[in-house]
């Protein structure tokens, strides 16, 4: 693997002929595979076997910036001038000094998170502070999961989240959605192949911009009303300046964790998260905290407050959501002018299925656009591309529309009738 004569997705012999060809016994080789599996380089695929991971955790170079000149709607980051100025919130921070063995959260964001989670909704009786949504989401699978257990999320999906998968050694079940999220009878397939959790975005879907509504939520907890042993994650990345009201689908479950981030709202290097769930999984968390990280610095965790205390940020809040609806639904709008079917109902991002990756990433930038390639997001789901439009103008998305236009043909496109 480390050579790369075992690409990603190359299949494994079985552990009885790897073991005939070696000459050793099949339990060997088994337990071989299975150190493989823990260390995140192989997964099972069922009847597919056991092949090298998709994406192995083996050294990789950092991923290109675009070219000069080139419009970067591929890194998924949000527009740097919606965010809030963070030095009026610093000057007014005086936080006192800090030893080892102090409480691990600070209580202020403990309050705030918990208003603004039960006005949604969603039970915060049992809350912790992470490093991001996505931190969050690890440290609860890590907790609760084992190696080759079988994960159901959106295909689509987050890459961080199938990367994250991959390292852990767990399976992910790829799940159908639409611009509504998961497909309830698509769900139910999924748990009934024996997975033991399920990963949902359940607003601002990366990378098709997916978001619940209230009838879609409720379907979903119908189905996993079935299967109440079954883990339920719930990746809120984007809260408030998603566009979209929050719909949980966690509400009565045995075992369960939402996680809320700050960074999309407040900024990417804030590394701040709330995550709450049932009692043992947060207990888990926290113990496995104080082994490591421990806490997440108390300085970042009163800036957050400190940002929701200026009487400023509801409003900031607001203008991004509208700006980022704005700019979403003008790129849909241009596209839909050529015939071009795509998908975003909330979030950064818009999802357009096209019949070739490769060759429309390559197409759009040299036309000066850097898009992202569906691969790295999919499972089973049709080619398509993700372009980001938290920084896309109207005017801007026009010709991008115009300039993706040119390279599809005409069977990509589609038609009224």
């Amino acid at each position: 693997m480390r050579a790369g004569r075992l690409p990603p997705e190359a299949p494994l012999p079985t552990v009885r002929a790897c073991a005939a060809s070696l000459g050793v016994s099949p339990a060997t080789v088994a337990s071989a595979y299975r150190l493989l599996r823990e260390r995140g380089l192989v997964v099972t695929r069922g009847r597919r076997g056991t092949r090298v991971s998709p994406q192995p955790p083996l050294p990789t170079l950092p991923s290109a910036s675009p070219p000069p000149g080139v419009l970067d709607l591929a890194t998924g980051n949000p527009d740097l001038e919606l965010l809030p100025p963070l030095g009026p919130a610093l000057a007014r921070l005086d936080p006192p000094r800090r030893a080892y063995g102090e409480a691990l959260k600070d209580p202020a964001l403990e309050e705030l998170a918990r208003r603004q989670l039960r006005a949604d909704g969603i039970a915060a009786d049992y809350i912790t502070v992470v490093s991001g949504a996505l931190d969050g989401l690890e440290r609860v699978m890590a907790a609760r999961l084992r190696p080759g257990d079988g994960v159901a999320l959106e295909d689509p999906a987050f890459s961080g989240t199938l990367a994250l998968l991959h390292t852990l050694g767990l399976t992910p079940v790829p799940v159908a959605m639409d611009e509504r999220g998961l497909l309830p009878e698509a769900l139910e397939r999924a748990l009934r192949t024996g997975a033991r959790a399920v990963v949902v975005t359940p607003r601002a879907q990366n990378p098709t911009g997916a978001a619940f509504d209230a009838a879609r939520a409720r379907a979903l907890g119908r189905v996993l009303r079935a299967w109440p042993d079954v883990l339920v994650m719930e990746d809120d990345h984007a809260g408030p300046v998603s566009g979209a009201t929050s719909q949980s689908i966690c509400k009565g479950r045995r075992h369960w964790a939402v996680a809320r981030s700050y960074s999309k709202s407040l900024g990417p290097d804030l590394r701040v998260a709330v995550l709450v769930g049932d009692a043992e999984t947060i207990a888990r968390v926290e113990g496995r905290q104080l082994i490591g990280m421990r806490w997440v610095s108390h300085v970042l965790q009163q800036l957050v407050v400190a940002l929701h205390r200026s009487k400023q940020l509801d409003r900031q809040l607001a203008r991004a959501a509208h700006t980022y609806n704005e700019r979403r639904l003008a790129l849909i709008r241009a596209l839909a002018d050529h015939g071009i079917a795509a998908s975003g109902r909330s979030g950064l991002n818009v999802w357009i299925p096209v019949p070739e990756e490769a060759a429309c990433v390559s197409g759009l930038l040299e036309a000066g656009y850097a898009v992202s390639a569906g691969e790295r997001f999919r499972l089973a789901s049709p080619a398509a591309i993700r372009v980001t439009t938290a920084c896309l103008a109207p005017a801007k998305a026009r010709r991008f529309a115009d300039a993706l236009a040119q390279l599809l043909a005409p069977s990509s496109r589609t038609h009224a009738s």
